[in-house]
């Protein structure tokens, strides 16, 4: 890892940050606690001016705006969804490079993946420390092209996207949710639902126009981080400024295999596991018979075929201390 990825933030103490807030993050957790985490912005000396999304992309356009109007520092009060949208409302604007943007997070989601990556902590304090620390890193993202309704889309990933069972997760999560289900094991109870009724799913994937897998899948994750789905350690190899994307392929496999066999998931060796495959490249292409649904940052996104490239160090974030000591 390039030890200039990393810069201690010149933020200066009349910084001014904009604070996106998500208040449905976390099943509601973003409204309840922004008061407390208001206060502790105010405690620590970080001026700040905060506005909740209303919709869906909300955060896009708030990011934008914001940049527009001078702001080069940016607060997420959210989970990764809405990390999701305001890195996709940097490479909309056209007033600064990406990279000028700092951006900080205050993680009130359910998933909260990215942070792990960092070492940002749960606890709002911790957090808002790190913040005013300003130790920033600049990270890899990548460009996910993809089918809806019949047009190609093009997103940029902060974290992790995932094909098969990762995004057929989601979507039962979805479900249950319109129906009222709430709680921190609604992924959980999501993921055991889908698991006993998900059909695996022939799909092609070519990396850097080299194809490596021709076969029934059941998962596929691509990422620039770690983690994905609250915690499991899908890319345990990722470094998130190399330049690549990694890639986990997971070939179908019994449930007795999985079950047996799940502190592999989050301790950082699955790919001892069999039906396990690991790969990196700068270019990633999947297509699929029948089409099969995509998940980026943990929102749900089209369709395949699928094609991400890594756009490498162009979202400055900032990180944790403790993250500096992982780099070597």
């Amino acid at each position: 890892m390039n030890e200039q990825a990393i810069d201690r933030a010149t933020l200066e103490a009349d910084v001014r940050w904009f604070v996106v807030v998500n208040p449905i993050s976390g099943s509601g957790k973003g409204l309840d606690d922004f008061p407390l985490i208001s206060k502790l912005l105010r405690d620590n000396g970080i001026r700040s001016e905060a506005v909740f999304t209303e919709h869906r992309c909300h955060a896009t356009e708030l990011t934008v705006s914001a940049i527009n109007s001078g702001y080069r520092c940016i607060i997420v009060v959210g989970g990764d969804g809405t990390l999701h949208e305001v890195v996709n409302g940097l490479f909309i604007q056209q007033v600064v490079e990406p990279e000028a943007v700092t951006i900080g997070v205050i993680a009130v989601g359910t998933g909260n993946d990215w942070i792990r990556m960092f070492g940002i902590p749960k606890r709002y304090s911790e957090a808002i420390r790190a913040i005013k620390e300003g130790y920033t890193f600049l990270q890899d993202v990548a460009t996910v092209e993809y089918e809806e309704s019949r047009y190609r889309q093009v997103r940029y990933m902060a974290n992790v996207a995932g094909l098969g069972f990762d995004a057929a997760v989601i979507e039962r999560g979805m479900q249950m949710r319109s129906r009222g289900a709430r709680g921190r094991s609604l992924y959980i109870r999501a993921l055991v639902n889908t698991f006993f009724r998900y059909k695996p799913t022939g799909v092609k994937v070519w990396i850097d126009d080299r194809l490596v897998y021709n076969n029934l899948l059941f998962s596929i994750a691509i990422g620039v981080g770690k983690y994905n789905g609250g915690g499991i350690q899908q890319l345990p190899e990722a470094v998130a400024d190399d330049g690549l994307l990694d890639i986990t392929i997971i070939r179908p496999m019994h449930w007795w295999n999985i079950i047996f066999r799940l502190k592999r998931f989050f301790n950082g060796s699955i790919y001892t596991i069999g039906h396990v495959i690991h790969a990196q490249g700068r270019k990633i292409r999947i297509e699929s018979s029948p089409e099969t649904m995509l998940e980026i940052d943990g929102e749900l996104f089209g369709v395949t075929p699928v094609e991400l490239h890594n756009v490498h160090r162009k979202v400055r974030v900032v990180v944790n201390r403790s993250f500096l000591a992982t780099l070597g």
